[in-house]
């Protein structure tokens, strides 16, 4: 199987600006790799820095220090934490995917809408873009009453629904996944299930949180404990 992701000694170091201008350590010393096709589920107690993780990945933060190897079709092998800026936006846009618990999309943009934009953006005409948000609003067992909504007027578990949409929707490559199911109710969360084991059958790679450990085990092929800044093994699953 080949390597598609290694994350190298990673630390992430925040400066506060007030007060007596203390760090924080977000994480460090993390190192783990990923292959292609692969799922890692990443648990730990709240606090501990696996959102962080995912962050650095995507370039939400900028690591302080350390390596993020990763195989672009654009780029070929690049290190994530020395990429440029238009180097990240264009792999955001073709190959990798973030789904958080919390929406950021434009006021005055329907749900439907945003799902379609995330599909345009891969290349596809509107016609065949719209046809395909519907097929996955519906999965995700999004009421149709609320497509032509706002998603700001959404209830927690809806806007959560309305991210995965948004990101599934566009099999990237490798896809982050930060806290899936919260939120979620138990016949939302078989959609999440279908729809990740469907992604992998079709090779998409991927890195969770979970506080859901039932959930997590039917899904990851490798499970990391962040712990006192480092990611114990836990097995395979």
């Amino acid at each position: 199987m080949n390597e598609l992701l290694r994350v190298e000694d990673l630390e992430k170091v925040f400066s506060l600006h007030y007060g007596n201008g203390k760090d924080i350590t977000g994480c460090n010393g993390i190192t783990f790799h990923l292959d292609e096709g692969a799922f890692v589920g990443i648990t730990g107690k709240s606090g501990a820095g696996k959102s962080t993780i995912l962050k650095s990945i995507y370039r939400t933060y900028s690591p302080s220090s350390g390596k993020i190897w990763y195989h672009s079709d654009q780029f070929g092998m690049i290190d994530l934490v020395k990429a440029t800026e238009r180097e990240i936006l264009a792999i955001r846009k073709k190959e990798i995917g973030y789904v958080s618990q919390f929406l950021e999309v434009m006021p005055r943009v329907t749900a439907l809408e945003v799902v379609m934009e995330a599909i345009i953006e891969m290349g596809y005409e509107e016609d065949e873009a719209k046809e395909n948000a519907k097929q996955i609003l519906s999965h995700f067992k999004l009421p149709t009453s609320l497509w032509d909504s706002y998603p700001r007027t959404f209830s927690g578990g809806e806007k959560l629904r309305l991210n995965l949409a948004k990101a599934m929707v566009k099999q990237p490559k490798l896809l982050l996944l930060d806290e899936p199911t919260a939120s979620l109710d138990n016949a939302s969360k078989e959609s999440v299930k279908e729809m990740i084991i469907q992604l992998k059958a079709n090779g998409t790679s991927m890195i969770g949180i979970f506080h859901d450990l039932d959930f997590m085990e039917t899904v990851v092929d490798q499970h990391y404990n962040l712990s006192q800044g480092s990611l114990i093994d836990q097995v395979g699953i």
